[in-house]
């Protein structure tokens, strides 16, 4: 295995044990599902200096548990915030760009928007490629792939040597009209494998194909800037299996809710970014399935962030677009040039720094905040004992009575609560109020903050929060759950099943998937253009088959999906319309142009449907089913470890109920009659939160469920 490489697993994927990894900020969560259906969980810190540290922890303990040796595991799944974090902090390789003369500073101007026009303080994010890192080289390619100039190579070799002699650890390639041709890109890359064979090098024709200049070079850029991070986490991490026993081929999600082999991620990390929160989605999509709800908002609130999503007729939505290391990303088109823009295929999530280890402190103007800053793994909240003195949000659980102290996974982590009345007093005392009414206060902030990234997702696209059912995991979401569902006035929040662990959950419902994309800009005349499509759409078919036969899956075995990207003429984006299986004809051809008038009258209220269209690019995605874990009653068999014994604990539920004797449970058994608020439900990787107006009852397949009141002082 070369240097920055992962070797391809090869071979068929093997049935039986499934553990899946995925790497949050604070916490590192497994859920390992062996061959006979069972289900085995855990957390552990993670380990921010190597994450690799924190799973091979895990990897041991719930291997131990479930009495499995490392050899028994035939899938490793993974999901990591690698890239997210490296771009957040800035602290990816030094990257050198090779592009067309007279597109050097296409970083540098963007898109021209300002997301926040009376901000007099904002500045655009730093460019990965710094300018003294960005040449130019002379060569031009035309519109319809014609080589107008031919590539210098002379130029390039002097090019690269300037780079490279400049620190260069990775280079992006991104030419003009490369879509369209790729020769020139081509030719590059050889001259680079050839001279500087350990170099990390990202083309824009493989990482995403697609026109406009400024986005198809700022995500090759970020792929480019995060390559040689991602390669060595995962060959490390894959070292450090192997010395355990463990040779199972490992798969990373992505942020399309697919799965794709550990060799295609190192070439391609971009396609990861929101990999952990696209795992929830997948298996929230999976849960309602079971459940029998179509229409769902998922919540997904960790250590660090809360992640908001729709689920719509059983499918969750895609976007188009996404910016990484924005700080906050809010999923809508009225907020852009925060961050680094990636056209990866996503599911459309919207972020909010709000988490159990998000920051409470008082603002310039006296005022309580909650995040987005967070106490992360380490030091972690002030109970934790490991050093952090400012409270956080797990610190005000703790005061409020929602939390055991001696029960956070199963006991094997304990609380200070001194510690964290001790840093919320420094803080009430700035702004006047009493320990225990700061901590509600910043409770209710967080609340109303995770409301807004519902909205994002809901409101903001002309959907009616109230008309779905929220579904909540991670860690910290089942203690908001019923608070921010009754602020947006929804009559039902579901607690996922593994909530704390859910999206590694996730990860085990996901199919190995992979999205291919090519550009072409022509007139959508479905007889001039039907040839080209074909001729398209068979290459990608092919490459696809035979990468699938790599792995050890027939033709049969795979899945084929076709979709392509049109525009009104003289537009500036594109929508995604969905082309039927079987041959492609005219008819075919003028149905999608049919499917694109509605789908633009759905997004933007308007069409234009006597206007000329035009095509941008076509899109394929293969898709390679796997097993799903079990769902019914009947067939989850959920281990139930770490007991808190029954009793009651002192909770506060705002100034009008005050603290409460609230009843402790650890299980809540399918077919029983529902449980009345106040309740608390302590489980290994959580604690549920049933305030006073609210009943609980299970459903099937371990997911709790509570109706909520119609209003109280604890929202």
């Amino acid at each position: 295995m070369s240097k920055g490489k992962v070797a391809p697993a090869g071979g068929r994927l093997s049935e039986g044990a499934r553990l899946a990894v995925d790497i949050g900020g604070t916490f590192t969560d497994f859920f390992l599902l062996t061959g006979d259906g069972a289900s085995h969980t855990r957390k552990v810190l993670s380990t921010p200096s190597d994450y690799s540290d924190a799973v091979a922890v895990g990897v041991r303990e719930i291997l131990a548990e479930a009495g499995l040796a490392p050899s028994d595991v035939r899938e490793f799944l993974h999901g990591t915030t690698i890239v997210t974090n490296t771009c957040i902090e800035l602290t990816g390789a030094r990257v050198g760009l090779i592009t067309t003369r007279g597109f050097r500073d296409v970083l540098e101007i963007t898109r021209g928007r300002m997301p926040r026009l009376y901000d007099l303080e904002w500045r655009r994010p730093v460019p990965l490629a710094p300018r003294e890192m960005r040449l130019e080289v002379d060569e031009r390619i035309d519109r319809d792939g014609n080589v107008v100039k031919p590539l210098d190579m002379a130029e390039v070799e002097r090019a690269a040597a300037e780079l490279v002699g400049r620190g260069a650890e990775s280079i992006a390639v991104c030419l003009y009209n490369s879509p369209h041709n790729p020769v020139h890109e081509e030719k590059i890359l050889e001259l680079l494998a050839r001279a500087y064979p350990d170099l990390h090098v990202s083309l824009s024709t493989r990482v995403m194909p697609l026109i406009k200049e400024y986005e198809r070079t700022c995500e090759t850029v970020v792929n480019a800037y995060v390559m040689p991070v991602v390669a060595g986490y995962l060959r490390r991490l894959e070292e450090r299996l192997h010395a355990m026993g463990l040779h199972a081929p490992i798969l990373v999600m992505q942020s399309n809710g697919g799965m794709i082999s550990a060799e295609a991620c190192a070439e391609r990390p971009v396609e990861i970014v929101e990999c952990g929160p696209a795992g929830g989605v997948v298996g929230a999509s999976r849960v309602a399935l079971g459940l029998g709800v179509t229409n769902l908002i998922t919540l997904d609130l960790g250590g660090t962030t809360c992640k908001a999503s729709i689920v719509e007729e059983g499918k969750f939505s895609r976007s188009s677009e996404y910016e990484v290391g924005a700080g906050i990303h809010m999923a809508s088109r009225l907020r852009k040039g925060n961050g680094y823009v990636l056209r990866i295929p996503s599911i459309d999530i919207a972020e909010i720094g709000a988490g159990g280890g998000s920051l409470i402190s008082v603002d310039s103007g006296g005022l309580l905040t909650v995040g987005p800053r967070s106490a992360g793994a380490d030091p972690g909240p002030a109970c934790y004992g490991r050093g952090g003195t400012e409270p956080a949000l797990t610190d005000c659980y703790l005061v409020l009575g929602y939390l055991n102290p001696d029960h956070l996974l199963g006991g094997a982590f304990d609380l200070q609560p001194e510690r964290a009345r001790e840093a919320l007093a420094a803080v009430a005392k700035k702004v006047g109020m009493g320990t225990v009414e700061a901590a509600f206060g910043a409770y209710r902030i967080a609340n109303s903050n995770m409301g807004r990234a519902i909205h994002a997702v809901s409101s903001e696209r002309g959907r009616d929060p109230r008309k779905f059912v929220s579904l909540v995991f991670g860690g910290a979401g089942p203690l908001h759950a019923a608070a921010v569902a009754q602020n947006l006035g929804m009559a039902r929040a579901i607690i996922a099943p593994h909530a704390g662990v859910f999206s590694a959950f996730g990860f085990s419902c996901a199919d190995i998937e992979r999205t291919r994309i090519r550009g072409a800009v022509r007139p959508w005349t479905p007889l001039a253009v039907l040839p080209e499509i074909e001729r398209m759409f068979a290459e990608l078919s092919e490459e696809a088959l035979r990468t699938s036969a790599e792995w050890g899956f027939g033709h049969a075995e795979v899945t084929i999906e076709r979709s392509v990207d049109l525009r009104y003429s003289r537009q500036a984006s594109e929508l995604t319309v969905a082309l039927p299986p079987g041959p492609l004809t005219p008819a075919v051809l003028e149905e999608a142009r049919r499917a694109f008038d509605a789908e633009h009258e759905r997004t933007f209220g308007h069409s234009f449907r006597e206007g000329s269209v035009e095509m941008v690019s076509v899109r394929l995605v293969s898709r390679i089913p796997r097993p799903r874990p079990p769902i019914e009653a009947e067939k989850a068999k959920q281990r139930v470890r770490g007991a808190a014994a029954a009793g009651s604990r002192r909770a506060y539920f705002g100034p009008q109920v005050g603290f409460v004797d609230t009843p402790v449970v650890q299980e809540v058994r399918t077919g029983a009659p529902p449980l009345a608020g106040p309740l608390l439900v302590d489980r290994y990787d959580t604690t549920v939160v049933v305030p006073p107006d609210c009943t609980l009852f299970a459903a099937p397949g371990g997911a709790l469920v509570i109706d909520i009141g119609t209003g109280g002082p604890h929202a």
